[in-house]
């Protein structure tokens, strides 16, 4: 009848201890904490935003840049085929989310009209657009072409960009190493940074500002550098700002470097920062991929005591000589670099370039006086719920209100080390979801305890009523359990920030529940069967 086999009572045994251990130093001082021997657990749950603190940031992807961008690809696509092609046009410009050419001669019209349907590619898949296009052609007479993009590939490359955007935010946010951060979008065009314990936000706004699009271009030596300053920049060159901050006297300089990109940052495999053995400055390293390094071992050997321009966001970081062919992949940026901005530079290189630029919309911080008085708040409101509720047990049920209510201890135990095990950041709907879990907990052993009353009262002696009462009971408990659990993993899911924190709580303490109330209190129940033999059933 009423048995657990020495197995399980190891297991559980095991599990509660390990509990214990991990969900400890929640409980004790930091200054005790870093005493303890190395081999004990010393992490505790990670407070969010509204618990200790931080900053919160809201940005808007400009997504308008990239449309254009697009748009002058495709028109730099069109050029260089028609010059190919000797095809004769004019008035070929962008127009916002689009483009327009004309044909001169009516005889080149048709091949014109190929290569530029060549460059509106069907994606053969019908994501973009009824077509599956990118564009919208239109023939508007007199040799003219239109193309217009499309609301659907609009839309598709809003969610890239996005999205892209979010995971490049959260590696730069990693690269700081700031602990636990909250990365969401909101809306359409809209992120949501939450990181807790910052309460100096300006530094993450000015990374995050930042594209960090990097690219390497030879300076153009030839070019009339005062002629470029009245804004007669040869074709093909482009007139550049060097970066303020890395000019020893911190005057703003320009500089005329070719157009055409030798090598894009997105072959950068590693960057860092150390300081140069020779002048004792601090320089940034990086280092490419297989591509990217036989691409720069190329260009430096081609280009032997010319100067090579290292750009970022349309800024010159600097222009050094090439004194020999770079051939193993890597080099080194100089400039008037400290070691804070070094270590932000490596971190955007790493992090990667964003796809659009980020405009900060809103920016607040959350003192840590207003996160200690919630947290006071939310450990009064859990001790006052797990007293109400054990007092509420022991008065109904007596001798095992007290199993219960030894189990949903346990239960609390439990939770915690799961949440500290996982890294889970702790919110105050995340206390609210463990205040309704001790409310929930208890559920399972009232339909135990009531369930054993009713076969007691049918006539069935002790040891009958506990084990019949535990094994009809098991089904509506299972049912219960599972509804719930189904509820939190629909929160979970759909929400997001403060509905996701209440979900988590929630999804671990319904499992730990189910655990304590089932297993600990059999368990319990057997011990207390053993030592104190009682003759009759009394709950």
């Amino acid at each position: 009848m009423l048995h657990v086999s020495r197995f399980t009572k190891i297991i559980v045994a095991l599990i509660l201890i390990v509990g214990i251990m991990l969900s400890l130093p929640n409980a004790l001082p930091e200054n005790i904490r870093t005493k303890m021997p190395s081999w004990l657990p010393h992490d505790t749950v990670s407070l969010g935003l509204d618990l200790q603190g931080g900053s919160y940031i809201l940005l808007e992807v400009q997504l308008d840049p990239v449309l254009r961008d697009k748009v002058d690809m495709t028109v730099g696509e069109l050029r260089r085929s028609f010059r190919k092609a000797h095809i004769g046009y004019t008035d070929l410009a962008s127009t916002g989310d689009g483009l327009s050419l004309r044909i001169l001669d009516p005889g080149q019209y048709e091949e014109a009209r190929a290569i530029v349907k060549a460059a509106n590619p069907s994606t053969g898949n019908g994501v973009i657009g009824a077509s599956g296009r990118q564009y919208e052609m239109a023939e508007a007479g007199d040799q003219r072409i239109q193309l217009t993009m499309t609301d659907a590939y609009k839309k598709q490359t809003k969610h890239e960009i996005v999205a892209q955007s979010i995971e490049t935010v959260r590696r730069r946010i990693d690269e700081l190493g700031t602990k636990e951060p909250s990365i969401e979008q909101q809306g359409d065009d809209r992120i949501v940074v939450q990181v807790p314990g910052l309460q100096d936000p300006s530094q993450l706004i000015s990374i995050l500002k930042t594209t960090a699009k990097m690219t390497f271009q030879l300076v153009d030596e030839n070019a009339d550098q005062q002629a470029a300053q009245r804004g007669n920049v040869p074709i093909g060159d482009e007139l550049l700002d060097m970066d303020e901050g890395r000019l020893p006297n911190g005057q703003a300089q320009k500089i005329v470097v070719q157009r055409r990109v030798l090598v894009a940052g997105d072959r950068l495999k590693k960057a860092g920062w150390s300081t140069d053995q020779r002048t004792g400055q601090v320089v940034v390293t990086f280092s490419f991929d297989t591509v990217g390094a036989r691409q720069f071992g190329d260009v430096t050997k081609e280009n032997v005591n010319k100067r090579f321009a290292i750009v970022l966001d349309k800024k010159v970081l600097t222009a050094p000589n090439i004194r020999e062919p770079i051939l193993q992949g890597s080099g080194q940026i100089d400039g008037n670099f400290t070691i804070k901005s070094a270590q932000e530079l490596s971190a955007m290189l790493n992090a990667g370039a964003l796809p659009a630029p980020l405009k900060p919309i809103e920016m607040r911080t959350v003192g840590p006086e207003l996160g200690a008085d919630q947290i006071r708040a939310g450990r009064d409101s859990a001790i006052a719920g797990l007293i109400c509720v054990a007092f509420f047990i022991f008065l109904r049920y007596g001798m095992f209100g007290m199993f219960a209510n030894v189990a949903l201890v346990f239960n609390v135990v439990l939770l915690l080390a799961v949440l500290t095990m996982f890294g889970a950041t702790l919110t105050l709907p995340g206390i609210a979801g463990i205040v309704l879990t001790m409310g929930m907990a208890v559920d399972a052993n009232v339909l135990i305890f009531e369930r054993m009353r009713e076969e007691h009262r049918n006539g069935r002696g002790m040891l009958a009523s506990i084990d019949t009462g535990e094994r009809r009971a098991m089904a509506t408990i299972i049912d219960a359990n599972a509804t719930h659990l189904i509820a939190a993993l629909i929160l979970f899911e759909l929400g997001s920030g403060p509905v996701r924190g209440f979900a988590v709580t929630l999804g671990i303490g319904i499992i730990s529940s189910f655990f304590t109330a089932v297993m600990v209190v059999r368990l319990i129940i057997l011990w207390w069967l053993h030592v104190a033999k009682p003759k009759q059933l009394i709950i």
